[in-house]
């Protein structure tokens, strides 16, 4: 049993009037990742049904060292360059998490159809 991919779900508060520029930039940083780093096999951005400007993030990497190179990307950094300013507050880490099922072989089967959006 392999020990597992590595997840984290994020919580952002994003100002009204930046809603637009948010997504327009989240969704762009969000193809980005999942086409441009091979360690990333999750990469999903949902919207709070009771509050528009709350959005919730759902990232699945190989490991701590994608993780790492994630956050060190050129992608990464200028997403959040972009939109640090339409942020109200800071980004929430709600939880960070251990892959148990799909099991790493299972990630790497559905990495192929995360390019198909």
């Amino acid at each position: 049993m392999d020990d597992g991919m590595r997840g984290g779900f994020f919580a952002v508060n994003v100002k009204p009037e930046h809603r637009q520029s948010f997504l327009n930039a989240s969704i762009f940083e969000a193809q980005s990742v999942v086409s441009e780093e091979a360690e990333v096999f999750q990469f999903q951005i949902m919207v709070d049904m009771a509050n528009p400007n709350r959005f919730y993030f759902y990232e699945v990497f190989r490991d701590e060292a994608a993780i790492q190179d994630h956050w060190d990307s050129e992608t990464f950094k200028n997403w959040l360059n972009t939109v640090q300013t339409m942020l109200d507050g800071d980004i929430e880490i709600i939880a960070r998490m251990r892959s148990l099922f799909p099991t790493t072989k299972g990630f790497e089967a559905q990495k192929p159809s995360l390019l198909q959006w």
